[in-house]
C-alpha cells in the first residue's frame, strides 16, 4: 500500500495542525497498520513502510537500528537542542475478536496497545515538521521495536542509538482508553511501574505421596512461601511507597503420577515498583522470604530475579516542556496534570534513565465494551490521531525555537 508523499504537499505550512486530507491519508495508513501486525523484532514490513514515508519528506533515514528500529533525522538550523520523539511499532501475540473492517489478517497477531495509532501518528508529525524552514536544532523521530517485553529500546541502546545520534531530551506518548479524545495527562513523577521477572525453585527430596516422611516435601514448601510472599509488600516495603509482587506461574509434579511427591517445584512471577530502591528492595525481599523458607522445611532454594525495565520517572524540567506543549496544542482544559500512575511497564523507561525525558498520556475514548490495552476488542481511536499530531509538533517547535 502506498500513501501521500511529503513532497507532493506544499513546503511552506505554519499551521501546526494537519488537515482533514492529511489525517485521512494517516487513517488509511494506521488501518493498514493494524491489519497487518508485526510482533517484535519481526516489523519488517512496517519499517519498511517507515523507511519510505521518512525518506519522501526528505529525512535523513537509518534503519535496522536494534534489528528493526528506524531513526528519521530532521536539522534545522544550527544552535538548537536536538531532541528525540519516540513511537513503539510492534503487535501483541493474541487474536482480535473484535470485527472491523481492517481487523488483523494475522491469526494470533493483533495491535492491541494502538501501536499502529502511535507509529501513524509519529509519521504525521515528522511530514508536517518537514515542510518548515524555522526549526534551530535537530530532531530524531525513533521508531521503536519491540517494546512489548522483548527488549527493543536496549537492543536500540546496545546497536549505538546515543552514539550515533545527540539527544539531549527523549519523549514518548502512549493513547490511554478512558482520557477523552483532545485531552492530555502531563504529570511529573512517575508514570510506569519496573517491570521484573522472578523464579524460585525449591529441591526438596521425593518421596512416595503416602510416606511423606521418607522425603523432603518441596509443595509445602512452596504453599508457605506463596503465602509469606504478601509480606514482602505489606512488612517488607514502606507503606508510603507502592509495590506488586505476584506468582503467575507454578510447575511441579505429575497429574498422571498423584502419588509422588516431586523433587522440586518451580514458582515464578513479576515484581513492579515506580522507584530504584523499592525495586532493589523487592528483590532482596523476595530471595530473604524463599531462603528462610527453604531453610525452615530442610531443603533448597535456587532463586534468580530478572530485571527487565526500570520505572518510567518523567524528569522535571522536560515534564514542564511537555506541559508547555500539550497546553499551547490542546488548551488549558484539556492538558491534565493529576493522572495516576499505571503499573504496566514501558521500556522507554531504558531511554529516559540515559538523559532526560518525558511520557506522556493521549486520550484515546472510552473503552468501548471494556477494551482496555491488551484486550482483543481494543482499537485505536482515529480521532486521536490529529490531536497527537498537533502535540508532536507543538512541542517540537517550542524546543527548536520556532514559536
Amino acid at each position: 500500500m502506498r500513501f501521500v508523499s511529503c513532497r507532493l504537499m506544499s513546503p511552506a505550512v505554519s499551521d501546526l495542525s494537519p488537515d482533514p486530507g492529511e489525517i485521512a491519508t494517516l487513517v488509511a495508513l494506521r488501518r493498514d497498520l493494524h491489519a497487518h501486525p508485526e510482533l517484535g523484532f519481526e516489523e519488517v514490513r512496517t519499517s519498511a513502510i517507515v523507511k519510505t514515508f521518512l525518506a519522501e519528506c526528505g529525512l535523513d533515514v537509518q534503519a535496522g537500528i536494534g534489528g528493526t528500529g528506524v531513526v528519521g533525522t530532521l536539522r534545522g538550523r544550527a544552535g538548537g537542542p536536538s531532541i528525540a520523539l519516540r513511537a513503539d511499532m510492534d503487535a501483541l501475540a493474541m487474536p482480535e475478536t473484535a470485527e472491523r473492517p481492517h481487523r488483523s489478517t494475522i491469526p494470533g497477531r493483533m495491535h492491541a496497545c494502538g501501536h499502529d495509532g502511535h507509529t501513524a501518528m509519529l509519521l504525521g508529525a515528522a511530514r508536517a515538521l518537514a515542510r518548515r524552514n524555522d526549526l534551530a536544532g535537530t530532531v530524531h523521530f525513533v521508531f521503536q521495536p519491540a517494546e512489548e517485553g522483548r527488549g527493543g529500546a536496549q537492543a536500540m541502546v546496545e546497536d549505538g542509538l546515543f552514539e550515533r545520534f545527540q539527544i539531549d531530551r527523549f519523549y514518548g506518548l502512549h493513547n490511554m482508553p478512558g482520557i477523552p479524545v483532545g485531552r492530555m495527562a502531563v504529570v511529573p513523577g512517575a508514570q510506569l511501574a519496573s517491570s521484573d521477572r522472578w523464579h524460585v525453585t525449591f529441591r526438596g527430596v521425593g518421596t512416595h505421596g503416602g510416606k511423606p516422611h521418607l522425603g523432603r516435601d518441596p509443595i509445602v514448601a512452596a504453599g508457605q512461601f506463596l503465602t509469606s510472599l504478601q509480606t514482602v509488600v505489606s512488612r517488607g516495603t514502606d507503606p508510603i511507597q507502592t509495590a506488586v509482587v505476584s506468582a503467575c506461574a507454578i510447575q511441579a509434579g505429575d497429574f498422571e503420577a498423584l502419588n509422588v511427591i516431586p523433587d522440586d517445584i518451580r514458582i515464578g512471577g513479576t515484581a513492579r515498583a515506580y522507584s530504584h530502591a523499592v525495586r532493589d528492595r523487592l528483590e532482596a525481599e523476595i530471595g530473604r522470604v524463599a531462603d528462610g523458607i527453604a531453610s525452615a522445611n530442610g531443603i533448597a532454594a535456587d532463586y534468580a530475579f530478572h530485571r527487565q525495565m526500570p520505572p518510567v520517572v518523567n524528569d522535571d524540567d522536560a515534564t514542564v516542556r511537555a506541559t508547555n506543549a500539550a497546553l499551547a496544542a490542546l488548551g488549558e482544559e484539556n492538558v491534565i496534570t493529576a493522572f495516576p500512575p499505571s503499573t504496566a511497564g514501558d521500556d522507554f523507561a531504558i531511554f529516559s534513565s540515559r538523559v532526560p525525558g518525558a511520557y506522556v498520556w493521549l486520550g484515546n475514548g472510552p473503552a468501548q465494551d471494556g477494551a482496555l490495552h491488551h484486550n482483543g476488542h481494543y482499537d485505536f481511536n482515529d480521532d486521536a490521531l490529529a490531536h497527537g499530531i498537533r502535540f508532536w509538533t507543538t512541542l517540537v517547535a517550542q524546543e527548536l525555537r520556532a514559536i
